[in-house]
């Protein structure tokens, strides 16, 4: 199993970013873990972030035929972007959605999000822990697939 895990705007500057939400950990450390959590789960994780709404579209897009699942953090794009969600549905990737910081405590605005529409799962609240729950719940949504579950 492949999965691909995508991160929005600013995830790239974890660690320095607004510290009592995010925590004191870089983006390479949350890339680190990924991919220790896809190896510990027996799936290939590859990653991806941009600050940019169309290479996030691009990514999704170029994932068809190629990952079996994705991670997405569309960050701030989750409360703005149709377009990400409409690449998630064209693709139709099963997709979960993580976000760092528990997004139903923050801005009344955070607690949108229109990528959810077209994902199986979404982890809040949880910081790194989101994206190890986020490639479990599509390994076992894979596995229940392919059993007819």
């Amino acid at each position: 199993m492949k999965i691909l895990v995508i991160n929005g705007p600013n995830l790239n500057m974890l660690g320095i970013r607004e510290k009592h939400i995010y925590g004191n950990r870089d983006y390479n450390a949350l890339v680190s873990f990924c991919k220790e959590c896809g190896e510990k789960e027996g799936v290939d994780v590859d990653c991806f972030q941009s600050n940019h709404e169309g290479a996030i579209v691009d990514a999704i897009q170029e994932a068809y035929d190629v990952y079996d699942g994705i991670v997405i953090n569309p960050a701030a794009y989750t409360h703005t972007s149709v377009a990400i969600l409409d690449a998630v549905k064209a693709v139709s990737i099963p997709t979960v959605e993580v976000h760092l910081s528990d997004v139903d405590s923050r801005e009344e605005f955070r607690k949108i999000s229109y990528v959810r529409q077209a994902c199986i799962a979404t982890f809040y609240g949880y910081g790194f822990d989101g994206y190890l729950m986020a490639i479990q719940a599509l390994k076992k949504h894979s596995t229940e697939t392919k059993q007819g579950v």
